[in-house]
């Protein structure tokens, strides 16, 4: 991997783990940062070494937001551009071939939680903060929040939630669907690196399927989502993966898949 003005990158084993590098803004999201995340992302659905991902922030927050000093000299035409930019990494995130977990370390308002959202799943901090506050700003969340937030916690919900510009902590979060798992916060990367190995030991090409099917079945239609779902059946039946997963289960020992 390059080297990034405002992103670290380590590999463990399989996991590749981004972290947000600008602890002095609490990570703020400006236009450097999200393009750094869209050529990183890039990078990391492509690289087959690389099986899954696990998305931080260096120091107090994940990302506190997006760069509200750059935002107030932006003109409506350069406020909508940076709007969609933003829109397109999150959706690049989202639909990567493998999947990404949200470490959400600290304060995550905002873009920031906007781009938890756009990850697979949430393992948070207990004293994690999560938040839409743009209304606070004069403005309403522009990377997908009133779209992603009503799906994951419901409309009312997510109408409190935008409407009032509260923040919640980690247990709060959990509790109404934000995120699904929390922990103290010394052992937040352990636990959530110890979950991306227990999603490597599974068979690949089944969890790149099954993420492909459930985003795109999700706000479908019931019949139209099964039948998906038996479309995306097809690559995951005809592979050398399920040979082995079945395989395994018959002779009672631990499947070993390949690396694709």
């Amino acid at each position: 991997m390059k080297k990034y003005s405002t992103l670290l990158f380590e590999k463990k084993g399989k996991i590749g783990i981004v972290k947000v590098n600008r602890p002095d803004a609490l990570n703020a999201l400006n236009a450097t940062v999200l393009e750094e995340l869209s050529d990183i992302f890039d990078k990391i659905d492509k690289d087959d070494s690389i099986g899954i991902a696990i998305l931080t922030g260096v120091g107090r927050a994940f990302v506190a937001g997006a760069d509200i000093a750059a935002m107030k000299e932006m003109s409506a035409l350069e406020g909508r551009a940076f709007m969609l930019k933003g829109q397109a990494v999150m959706q690049k995130i989202e639909t990567i071939s493998k999947p990404v977990i949200a470490a959400v370390n600290g304060f995550a308002l905002g873009g920031g939680c906007e781009l938890a959202m756009a990850c697979d799943f949430r393992f948070a901090a207990l004293e994690a903060k999560f938040g839409q506050p743009e209304v606070n700003l004069g403005i309403i969340p522009g990377f997908g929040g009133t779209q992603r937030l009503p799906r994951l916690v419901g409309k009312g919900m997510a109408k409190m939630l935008i409407f009032s510009a509260e923040m919640i902590d980690g247990e709060e979060a959990k509790r109404i669907g934000l995120c699904e798992k929390v922990f103290p916060a010394e052992t937040l990367m352990d636990e959530t690196e110890k979950f991306a190995n227990l999603i490597l030991s599974k068979g690949p090409i089944a969890i790149r399927l099954a993420k492909v099917a459930v985003n795109n079945g999700v706000n479908a239609d019931l019949p139209t989502g099964v039948s998906f779902e038996a479309e995306a059946c097809v690559a995951p039946f005809g592979s050398e993966d399920r040979l082995e997963g079945m395989g395994a289960f018959l002779e009672k020992r631990k499947a070993e898949f390949g690396d694709k």
